[in-house]
């Protein structure tokens, strides 16, 4: 779909209010599923419903993994432009996934696991979008603080995620 066609965007927008559940099916279509939805929307499971129930999918093997081994592995996959440091910084697909895949087995050698949880303090630099992807690649969950919290806002964040 073009963005800046107007008309296909209204059109692609009906359909996705007419029938939801059937334009997040065919949606979904473009994803590598672990596991593909049993359900793809359950309203009376929660107090919004439950999307993709039952389904298992690894983010990272989606942003990165199955471009690199689908052809896009040179194609730039993230640009990092720091007006702190004047500097403009590019990743190719397969450099990235290089940077993540190293992460992900240091955050390994050090017993992070699945359903971890961890917290990244750090400054936005793309480091930290490898320590993102390293722990959704790990099924570990982050959570990103950052030094415009206070300490005691630091403190109880650290304290309430019980992140490895």
């Amino acid at each position: 779909m073009n963005i800046h066609d107007k008309s296909r965007y209204r059109e692609v927008h009906a359909r996705s209010l007419a029938d939801p559940e059937g334009f997040w099916a065919e949606a979904a279509r473009e994803i590598d599923w672990i596991e593909p939805a049993k359900k793809i929307f359950d309203p009376s499971t929660g107090a919004y419903g439950r999307w993709f129930q039952g389904a298992v999918v690894n983010t990272c093997y989606n942003a990165l993994d199955r471009h690199v081994a689908g052809g896009r592995a040179g194609q730039v996959a993230l640009i990092h432009d720091s007006p702190l440091t004047n500097s403009v910084t590019k990743f190719t697909y397969a450099e990235l996934l290089h940077e993540v895949k190293t992460l992900a087995a240091i955050m390994q050698d050090f017993g992070v696991a699945k359903g971890d949880r961890v917290i990244l303090y750090m400054p936005m630099v793309a480091e930290a979008v490898v320590a993102m992807l390293a722990c959704a690649r790990i099924g570990a969950i982050h959570s990103v603080v950052f030094a415009g919290f206070s300490p005691d806002s630091l403190a109880q964040r650290i304290t309430n995620t019980h992140a490895k």
